[in-house]
């Protein structure tokens, strides 16, 4: 029997669950080990403050089935803000059954309401293949633009 998967509002309750999920995606996607200090300042500081973005998480049956952030990009050619979808994690044992695409389909509804949004973008490590055929199957696509970076190693 397919479990309802819901969609809610992280709240700063969460900010345990969702250190936790960061710092087991940037192992398992990149073997970064992560200074669980720093992000869990980083993640108090989304529940802080607004404008740096907002967390969702997915549960099955009350269980954590997932969590990502969305933060605002503003299109001067669209006159309205984009969402990015970032640090999306789901556990393994909640893959492949639909979790990513409640979360984009939720966001997809509330971009669709909502005259002040534009749209949905995402950014995937390029050896991160399994991510990337979850994104294909929802019909995102990567046909208009590469990504360039400059990161600061910081300390």
């Amino acid at each position: 029997m397919q479990k309802t998967i819901t969609i809610h509002s992280a709240t700063p309750e969460d900010l345990g669950i969702i250190v936790q999920a960061q710092l087991d995606m940037a192992l398992e996607t990149e073997n970064l080990a992560l200074d669980k200090s720093r992000v869990q300042k980083g993640v108090k500081a989304v529940f802080e403050d607004p404008k740096k973005g907002k967390y969702y998480k997915a549960t099955v049956d009350g269980e954590f089935a997932g969590c990502l952030l969305t933060t605002f990009e503003w299109s001067d050619w669209r006159n309205s803000y984009c969402l990015w979808i970032q640090s999306v994690f789901v556990p393994k044992n909640q893959r492949g059954r639909g979790v990513f695409k409640s979360f984009y389909l939720y966001l997809k509804d509330m971009v669709k309401s909502d005259s002040d949004l534009c749209g949905l973008r995402l950014y995937v490590d390029k050896t991160n293949k399994d991510a990337q055929k979850v994104y294909q199957k929802v019909n995102m696509s990567n046909e208009h633009y590469e990504l360039f970076e400059w990161l600061d190693p910081g300390e």
